[in-house]
């Protein structure tokens, strides 16, 4: 990372150059994006925190047991309804960029957040009321005991409607919400960037705590078919969640919108390809505005880098842009080039995390299907399948104290950074215990194949067996999933933060959606010539260890690519806080 500006780049005077026009309605508004009339700080972040809580408790009490709603109520099979479950799960956390996008460049952050929350509301009163009136036909049905009355087209159709809204509702907040937290804290202060990076950890922490509820009471409910109780529970924690957010608007640190980045970065690429055969001359220099921000409003100057010197080219002043007002498709600033560096530069290290989210999509599919044909029986008690995630939410819990309290000081004295380990060091570390819960869960299928009655539906293996695999995910996560919050936020330019946690989500979109790939060419290769698959209908005619450790070799695979990537990346570097410089 570079700390001053190299050779080959230089500020213009305003006057001699007018900056680009980068997409903003009124570009020669000056005034920084951040509105300094409010206070922010951990009273503001608390509140945002409680709503994350209050949020991931009511989107987990429809999203941990779905898989067994879609099998139970609607008569979907194991292999269909792991898909659906992935397919809406992608969806979920694929909206999370139509947030980002709408919260960096037209609507903020908070009105972003408080319009999707009454989009996720809307979702789940639809739920709650389609499954008490339509689907759950005799009531009491969906145990696993009691089959229901196959549902109409009408109450298909509705069912999706409303999961699909919950989908949109969450998913364009939760990204949104994590940046207008990191928002309270201004980066200009050396405490309060501290606690800026804090919040990461907490914000992932309230996500845990949260769905904790769900994870354990819930579910225990919706197993036992009390579904419409479950849905109305989650409707009413997603409105206190609302209620919550409203109640601190008027203490909250606001940003505003700062513009459309789609056009900002497409100039680049068009400027540097109109000029792919000009080269800079001995004694030139690149464009950049002399004043302290940028010509982009609200977004700090950032150095020039090497990577990608073609695009270079887009800040070259030719003749002919002297020649009158800059035409911001044929010259940009440095700082407009370095923001489309910056994406590219990023897009190799997301594009590795994607393989991690197939493993964390496991939790919600099949982890469950395989929990749900082992002993689940303690005395008289039956333990609902969806419940041993609870482990995982405990592992998350726990392995975020361990980190910050041990972790962090002793790899602070080992490598002398004083935040411990890096955010890519950390996603490395995520991937290696993500391949290791993969691992675990392969040999715990193989077990319980071997204590399979015949004639039995499920193993006289205990569920129990299953606590290696959930544990190893949930810590996996405090390093990849609080990492990556923390790298893609901090490594994206002042324009596009939201759009930087919004990756994060989105890894787990393209996650879930590469499970259904991989499923459906598994089922597709193995149960072809009358044979049954290793993810059959009957999992105890099928070998889905298999398929577990083909997960952990892809996994394995991604990680080499991964190392490789990380040691090839340099980090953002800001010429300053605005009108301060930034250590």
């Amino acid at each position: 990372m570079e700390s001053s500006p190299p050779k080959g780049s230089v500020t213009i005077k305003i006057e001699d150059l007018q900056p680009v026009n980068n997409g903003n309605k009124n570009t020669n508004d000056e005034q920084y994006c951040l509105k300094e009339n409010a206070l922010g700080g951990w009273s503001s972040a608390f509140l945002l925190l409680a709503n994350q809580g209050l949020a991931t408790l009511a989107f987990f009490g429809v999203g941990v047991n779905l898989v067994l709603f879609l099998t139970r109520v609607l008569g979907q099979d194991n292999a269909s309804a792991a898909n659906n479950v992935s397919k809406w799960t992608g969806t979920v956390y694929l909206c999370s960029l139509v947030g980002a996008f709408l919260s960096d460049s037209y609507w903020g952050r908070y009105l972003t957040c408080a319009l999707f929350q009454v989009v996720f509301l809307v979702g789940l009163v639809l739920l709650s009321l389609s499954s008490w009136f339509i689907l759950l036909k005799p009531t009491g049905c969906g145990d696993g005991k009691q089959i229901c009355v196959p549902t109409t087209s009408f109450g298909s159709a509705i069912f999706y409607l409303a999961i699909y809204l919950v989908a949109f509702g969450y998913g364009g907040h939760q990204p949104t919400l994590a940046t207008f937290g990191s928002d309270q804290f201004d980066e200009s202060n050396p405490k309060q960037r501290n606690s800026k990076s804090s919040f990461f950890s907490y914000f992932y922490f309230a996500l845990n705590f949260g769905s904790l509820f769900s994870n354990t009471i819930l579910v225990y409910f919706e197993d036992r078919g009390n579904w419409t109780i479950g849905f109305w529970v989650s409707t009413a924690s997603a409105a206190l969640a609302l209620v919550a957010f409203l109640v601190g608007s008027s203490g909250y640190r606001y940003v505003k919108p700062c513009g459309n980045p789609i056009p900002r970065v497409m100039q680049v690429f068009c400027a540097a390809f109109k000029k792919l055969n000009v080269s800079l001359k001995e004694g030139e220099e690149l464009y950049e505005v002399e004043r302290p921000d940028s010509a982009i409003k609200g977004s700090r100057k950032i150095f020039h880098s090497e990577e990608f010197a073609c695009l270079d080219k887009a800040s070259i002043i030719t003749d002919e842009d002297k020649r009158g007002p800059p035409n911001p498709w044929r010259l940009c600033t440095v700082t407009q080039v370095e923001e489309a560096k910056c994406i590219l530069r990023m897009l190799p290290i997301w594009l590795c995390t994607i393989m991690y989210s197939v493993v964390f999509s496991q939790m919600a599919s099949l982890f469950v299907e395989q929990g749900d044909v082992m002993s689940t029986k303690i005395g008289k008690f039956r333990l609902p399948a969806a419940s041993m995630s609870a482990f995982d939410i405990c592992s998350v819990l726990a392995f975020t104290g361990i980190y910050r309290r041990i972790v962090v000081p002793v790899a602070g004295r080992m490598t002398g950074n004083p935040r411990g380990l890096t955010e890519l060091q950390r996603m490395g570390i995520g991937l290696v215990l993500a391949m290791l819960a993969m691992v675990a869960a392969g040999v715990t299928e193989m077990e319980r194949l071997k204590m399979v009655v015949d004639g039995e539906r499920a193993s006289r293996m205990s569920i129990f067996w299953q606590v290696p695999q959930y544990v190893l995910v949930g810590a996996s996560e405090v390093f990849m999933y609080v990492g990556q919050l923390e790298f893609f936020n901090g490594q994206s330019p002042d324009g596009i933060k939201s759009f930087g946690s919004s990756l994060c989500m989105a890894s787990i979109s393209l996650g879930n959606f590469v499970s259904s790939v991989i499923v459906n060419v598994v089922m597709a290769a193995t149960a072809s010539g009358g044979r049954m698959g290793w993810i059959p209908e009957d999992l105890n005619l099928g070998r889905m260890d298999l398929f577990y450790f083909l997960i952990g070799v892809l996994t394995a695979v991604d990680l080499v690519v991964y190392v490789a990537f990380a040691k090839w990346y340099k980090g953002i570097s800001f010429e300053g806080n605005y009108d301060e410089e930034e250590g």
